[in-house]
């Protein structure tokens, strides 16, 4: 055959190697698959030779392995780390999801005034049309070590303007040494069951009212660390610490600037000197497998930290919460299956001697505000995507040396049928009877929908 065959498997080889040679020098080399390169080279060079006479066959081969195997040894050479230099490590399995999710209410009320009734922030606010929660969503692996999280919400007020928060934003560890993990940034704290989820989770179209009482419109959330022990038994225990700032309205019993509503008087501008004012919020949960298809979940939980009523007024709150849920043996798509959560949370607010928020001429004395409430609700997946549910919920307040709805009694009795056309959307139909001391009854009818466009983290049991 024609010499220029050898001469073309070597034009091969070195093309294969100056591509080879410029994927090295941005950081992305196979040492094994560019030897594998040059060995295909290599034998098409040796088939070449293979057909020139007997005289001169010989010395090709040997000349073009040799040439193979210095080419094989230069690159492993360029793909080995210089001296002082670490090697460049891409973590296996790195993501990030990006997701959002939009609620809309539309509905009527016997109560002009909207939102003297519906105090959550994600609630419904007028008579017609309510944007509450518009939410994007990140989250995804930051490295082998750590996980981050962020919850960016826009929300329409009830004059129709835009308001945008940074809901959440922290990271998790994810390879700490005996069973513990690490949150750091802003969240939610861990207080119970509904105050860390998001409004597109909750089971009704409202939050309940003795959250809205005592953790505030926009639930107890604030920039902060919180410590979790996985406990080493045979069922699920986990032990939480979170040590947050109390100031700001995400911080409602503690020093807020909105808490005039909770002790009528006039805020008191309180500073961080000690560790005494950091929020402290502990949580014990655990979970038991009654039988095969029964779970129950048992926690409790509290909150301590400074009130901006005095320069040394303190509050605490306490809180228990269960949930029990059953789940056909022969499910499908997890219905049928019936759920009951209950929370009850009390909380102890000691108000200083200070000055009232409607006569600067009057000051109103020291004394302790006792609050107190619970919800409970059910619901029954009837079958695949059709979801009922009722709840009931109290919230009551002792007197105190000022007039106050949040220290008046409130009932509130709610029936829902949830329907998902698929896992992303949502069409919520909600019945209130609401029942305020003083005031008297309303009736509201609320319908609710809810997408969702990309990836979501799951939900907590």
């Amino acid at each position: 055959m024609k010499t220029w065959l050898i001469g073309a498997g070597l034009v091969l080889a070195f093309a294969a190697t100056g591509r080879a040679q410029g994927r090295i020098a941005n950081a992305n080399v196979d040492t094994r698959s560019l030897t594998t390169t040059v060995v295909v080279a290599l034998l098409v060079t040796q088939q070449a030779a293979a057909q020139r006479p007997d005289s001169t066959r010989a010395d090709s081969i040997a000349r073009a392995r040799a040439d193979s195997i210095r080419i094989a040894r230069e690159l492993e050479a360029m793909a080995a780390p210089s001296a002082g230099q670490a090697p460049q490590v891409r973590t296996a399995g790195a993501y990030m999801n990006i997701g959002f999710v939009a609620l809309s209410d539309f509905g009527w009320s016997t109560e002009r005034n909207v939102r003297s009734l519906q105090l959550g922030d994600h609630d419904p606010r007028v008579r017609g049309f309510t944007i509450p929660n518009a939410e994007i969503a990140l989250d995804g692996a930051v490295d082998p070590y750590f996980k981050g999280f962020s919850n960016i919400v826009y929300k329409l007020d009830e004059a129709g303007e835009t308001g945008v928060e940074l809901e959440e934003v922290f990271f998790l560890t994810t390879s700490l040494p005996g069973n513990l993990q690490l949150k750091g940034g802003q969240f939610f704290a861990e207080f119970g069951r509904q105050n860390p989820q998001h409004p597109h989770a909750w089971a009704f179209v409202d939050q309940p009212l003795v959250l809205n009482r005592m953790l505030g419109p926009e639930g107890l959330r604030s920039q902060g660390a919180r410590i979790s022990w996985l406990v080493p038994v045979s069922f699920y225990t986990e032990a939480m610490l979170s040590v947050m700032n109390s100031a700001g309205g995400t911080a409602f019993s503690f020093r807020s600037d909105e808490s005039a509503e909770i002790h009528g008087g006039v805020p008191n501008v309180r500073e961080v000197e000690r560790l005494q004012d950091f929020l402290l919020v502990p949580r014990v949960a655990t979970s038991i497998d009654l039988t095969d298809t029964q779970t129950l979940l048992l926690g409790g939980s509290a909150a301590f930290g400074p009130n901006s009523s005095g320069t040394r007024a303190r509050t605490r709150i306490y809180g228990a919460d269960v949930y029990w849920k059953w789940k056909s043996a022969t499910a499908a798509q997890g219905f049928p299956f019936v759920s009951l959560q209950a929370e009850f949370l009390s909380r102890r607010y000691d108000a200083a001697a200070r000055v009232s928020a409607e006569d600067a001429s009057v000051t109103l004395p020291a004394e302790t505000l006792s609050d107190r409430g619970f919800y409970s609700q059910l619901l029954w997946g009837i079958k695949p995507r059709i979801v009922t549910g009722l709840r009931g919920e109290f919230a009551s307040g002792d007197a105190g040396a000022f007039a106050s709805e949040l220290r008046t009694d409130r009932f509130r009795l709610s029936p829902n049928l949830t329907w998902y056309p698929t896992e992303f959307s949502k069409l919520r139909l909600q019945y209130n009877y609401d029942h305020r001391q003083g005031i008297g009854r309303d009736h509201s009818v609320w319908l609710q929908f809810e997408f969702l466009l990309g990836a979501h983290a799951a939900h907590k049991f």
